[in-house]
């Protein structure tokens, strides 16, 4: 099992695929099933890694709360740890906000694709997501709040699927709380114009976590921001949304690329 190392703190994650690596940070408590979606279309062209944030999964748990410093560089431990000294990072959520931070102050960070993200930590509303794993009733009703109701009516062994790997991989009560505290004191807003990476802000249309305005203002914020609504889908708009979000992110990618050489 690969994992990389953060001071005592061990971090879990898995890498498939060959060409320019394509590293997911994962949203508040949820475990690396999240990017099941994106992962299959990413690692033919790519490399793929996703990694467990510190109090999910297989990643160690230390006592909380987490600054979003402590889960850059544990960011940054992986990155270091893959040998990869350039890196296109895709962020959901908490993720988003980590993969922005570290696109701040790190060398690495090639572009950015951000979902149902914020400039502020107060913009964010995640506490509907979390559900204790050992909970399937909890854990099936919380989805209401991250996709939509026609996805869910429309793909319901997508939902028990998704209730069986949250079961399995997502964070206990003390992980998620520990995680969500590293939004309390983060606000990108004076500093966003300092990440001058080539960023595309995709967000759900109908997001009740983070408001599709929210990452606009990310988006206007940013030197070279875009953004994009999926209208009517959720705060996972890539789950429901895979096959358009692969195009979208592959073409993203292709064309950075393209504009390097």
């Amino acid at each position: 099992m690969p994992t990389a190392s953060n001071g005592a703190v061990s971090l879990y994650y898995d890498r498939a695929g060959e060409g320019e690596p394509v590293v997911f940070v994962p949203e508040a408590g949820l475990g690396g099933w999240l990017w099941g979606w994106q992962h299959a279309a990413i690692a033919g062209p790519h490399e793929a890694v996703v990694w467990d944030l510190r109090g999910t999964g297989r990643s160690d748990s230390p006592p909380g709360p987490y600054t979003l410093e402590t889960l850059v560089a544990d960011l940054e431990a992986v990155l270091t740890d893959c040998e990869l000294t350039a890196a296109h990072l895709v962020g959901c959520g908490l993720g988003g906000a980590i993969a922005l931070a570290a696109a701040r102050t790190s060398s690495r960070v090639e572009t950015l694709t951000l979902f149902g993200t914020a400039a502020s930590g107060a913009a964010f509303d995640l506490a509907p997501l979390f559900a204790p794993p050992d909970d399937r009733d909890a854990l099936a009703d919380s989805l209401e709040a991250a996709l939509s109701a026609d996805f869910l009516e429309a793909q319901p062994d997508a939902r028990e699927g998704i209730v069986d790997w949250r079961a399995d991989g997502d964070a206990d009560r003390a992980g998620w709380e520990a995680q969500v505290a590293a939004l309390e004191e983060f606000d990108a807003t004076d500093w966003l114009v300092e990440v001058t990476q080539p960023t595309r802000v995709i967000h759900g249309g109908a997001d009740e976590l983070v408001s599709p305005a929210a990452g606009q203002e990310v988006a206007r914020g940013l030197p070279r921001g875009e953004f994009r609504a999926l209208e009517d889908a959720g705060h996972l708009c890539f789950v429901e949304r895979s096959r358009t979000v692969n195009d979208l992110l592959l073409g993203f990618l292709e064309a950075q690329t393209d504009d390097s050489e």
